[in-house]
């Protein structure tokens, strides 16, 4: 960690975060990692900042999750510097949520209320953490924008932010 330029306080904080990370193995899955974020185009400082945001990220599956998922990121028409920036953002994302369950439902929610594909990805570049948001929050508002006629202004998919009290006013 120390070698991505971490500072003391930065390989404590990770460590405090996500304390099995001292368990895992540094051949076989931190360098490999730190290789795979730089092979998409982050520096040593962008990939400190990603593993100090979610050090979990260093003890999910390259082969079984992480790259699959920025596969389907790349299908859906990222570059790796979207991807990359994505990542940063919210690296959650391919961390954590489940490309069946949580992302695909999600893309084919907005395909089906008019969302083209450079739309999908300009949300998921800008915004990656309303892929965080529970689909029946997506469903009820996307319901109500469509119901009043006011779905194709919100093109951003800003309403997704806002909080429930925000969304009703």
């Amino acid at each position: 960690l120390k070698e991505l330029g971490m500072d003391n306080s930065q390989v404590a904080k990770t460590i405090t975060t996500f304390p099995q990370l001292m368990g895992v193995s540094l051949e076989e899955n931190l360098k490999p990692r730190v290789q795979w974020l730089k092979e998409l185009g982050m520096d040593d400082s962008q990939v400190a900042k990603t593993i100090t945001t979610f050090p979990q990220l260093m003890g999910v599956s390259l082969e079984e999750n992480l790259k699959p998922r920025v596969q389907w990121l790349k299908e859906l028409g990222m570059d790796n510097s979207q991807v990359a920036k994505t990542i940063m953002k919210f690296p959650k994302l391919i961390g954590t949520y489940s490309l069946d369950e949580n992302l695909k439902p999600k893309v084919k929610t907005l395909q089906e209320y008019g969302f083209s594909d450079t739309q999908i990805v300009r949300v998921l570049s800008a915004a990656p953490q309303l892929f965080g948001h529970s689909s029946s929050r997506w469903a009820h508002r996307f319901s109500v924008l469509q119901a009043s006629g006011a779905l194709k202004s919100h093109s951003s998919c800003s309403f997704l932010f806002l909080t429930d009290a925000a969304f009703a006013a």
